[in-house]
């Protein structure tokens, strides 16, 4: 048995990962990762006899390239005599329609086929190919996200799934490099998939690997990984008192009921910083609210002050540190809409108490603005509410309307779309005002413009832009 194959028992047996008899389930994309994880649990599965079955997800982002790796996996199961469950799915359609990134719904949807698959299979543990290049990529990832003590710990070995608590995920091979992994795999000629993605620089986690990792190691230090584990090791345990901890003064919090009037005096504020964090994160995160850093210090600092976390919920804490949720009753969005066929050349309509004017230009009529002189047309439109964006982009229909909830825009010069009302408490917008601003959804349905906020990124006027819709508010 090779070095490799035994440090990998030696995980799987000392962290108790895989019981000997077990029937698993080997995620397995067709990747070096997972193919050199399918091939060392084979080989070591008739001395632990452990079954296995494959599973492929494919997510449909790459076109012939995304089909190559079925292909792939299901030639390698049928060579190692194995079955293999494979399912599909439009992740892009999915992102879009969730209002999700495509990073985010791909982990989503594949999450969810494992923990079904795993479930009519009849089978506990799913091994997973993560590896310690994944855990310094995924340090670097949540600390610029912004993650606390607990997401900076990483990966674990064994963890439950997301999508079902009742299934164990094990990462049998967190202890190698990539490096070790490509040379597994070479000296023992398996075949495997590149994923021409992990070149873009579309992902964050693509840059943090391809360009911020390298220069880490080069240039600050070459034992990124040695010293990138301990810090996650020091956190985890850390992280891991304070819970334990924090899991104590919960109890009482919520004990404080029917406790005598001389425990009752205990005070939130005398607990440790850490563990009030941890306390409200905790209830936050059973009450199904996201328990960002900015709520947590908000409530930890303001007892019995509500603060708006959604559609009509509010959410404070008592003195003694214990949630307490509050439905807010809340004046109704305005549902009022109205369709603009833009037939024609020009127009005028008249929505809530407002008129807009509207024009088409094609390149070279007069009045047609050229993309280069854009900022000097669009400073002197600023005074008289004016706006241009890409009509072929629009469509031949515009609807007018109010702001709804779930809303999403994309203010030009943003990377992405964002929450409506997010956008609104930003820009400082008072909220009684928010619902009788107005707003234009081109004939996609995509926001295109809102009353008081930036032109969309997605319609803006562009060199190749044909043909050019002037936009006007004014007072009716």
């Amino acid at each position: 048995m090779t070095g490799f194959l035994q440090r990998t028992e030696k995980s799987i047996s000392s962290r108790r990962l895989i019981a000997r008899g077990e029937k698993i389930l080997v995620a397995v994309s067709g990747g070096l990762d997972s193919m050199v994880l399918l091939y060392a649990l084979k080989t070591l599965s008739a001395a632990h006899q452990w079954k296995m079955v494959i599973a492929h997800f494919n997510h449909r982002l790459r076109g012939r390239a995304s089909n190559a790796d079925e292909k792939l996996v299901r030639k390698v199961a049928a060579k190692l005599k194995l079955p293999a469950v494979v399912e599909s799915a439009d992740v892009k359609s999915f992102a879009k329609k969730s209002k999700l990134s495509v990073e985010m719904a791909a982990r989503k949807l594949r999450h969810e086929f494992l923990a079904r698959t795993a479930k009519n299979q009849k089978i506990k543990t799913i091994a997973l190919a993560h590896h310690a290049d994944d855990q310094v990529e995924l340090f670097f990832l949540r600390l610029f996200r912004g993650a606390g003590g607990e997401g900076l710990s990483g990966m674990k070995w064994k963890s439950p799934s997301a999508a079902d608590k009742t299934i164990s995920l094990v990462r049998p091979l967190l202890v190698f490099s990539k490096i070790e992994l490509l040379e597994f795999a070479k000296q023992n000629k398996i075949r495997f998939r590149d994923d021409a993605t992990n070149l873009s620089s579309d992902f964050l986690r693509n840059r943090i690997r391809n360009e911020l990792l390298p220069l880490l190691r080069k240039n600050y230090q070459p034992a990124l990984n040695k010293t990138i584990f301990r810090v996650m090791e020091i956190l985890g345990a850390e992280s891991e008192f304070i819970g334990r901890s924090s899991e104590r003064e919960l109890a009482q919090i919520r004990d404080q009921r029917r406790l005598a009037s001389a425990a009752v005096k205990r005070n939130f504020e005398n607990l440790s910083l850490a563990i009030q964090r941890r306390v409200l994160q905790t209830q936050l995160l059973e009450s199904g609210i996201v328990a960002d850093f900015d709520l947590i210090e908000s409530l930890r600092r303001s007892p019995d002050q509500f603060i708006s976390v959604g559609a009509n919920i509010s959410v404070a804490r008592n003195p003694f540190g214990e949630i307490q949720l509050r439905e807010d009753l809340k004046p109704g969005f305005n549902s009022n809409e109205r369709l603009i066929n833009l037939a024609g050349s020009a127009g005028v309509e008249n929505f809530s108490g407002a008129k807009f004017d509207w024009k088409i230009f094609r390149d070279g009529e007069r009045g047609f603005m050229q993309n280069k002189n854009q900022s000097r047309f669009m400073l002197a439109a600023t005074k008289l509410k004016r706006e241009f964006f890409d009509a072929d982009k629009i469509g031949g229909k515009i609807i007018l309307r109010h702001w709804q909830p779930g809303d999403r825009f994309q203010p030009i010069g943003m990377k992405s779309p964002k929450k409506l009302q997010d956008l609104f408490v930003n820009a400082k917008i008072p909220h009684a005002r928010r619902r009788h601003l107005v707003l234009a959804t081109a004939e996609s349905g995509e926001i295109f413009w809102v009353e008081g906020l930036r032109i969309s990124e997605n319609f803006k006027v562009a060199a190749q832009t044909e043909r050019q819709l002037v936009w006007e508010k004014a007072s009716a």
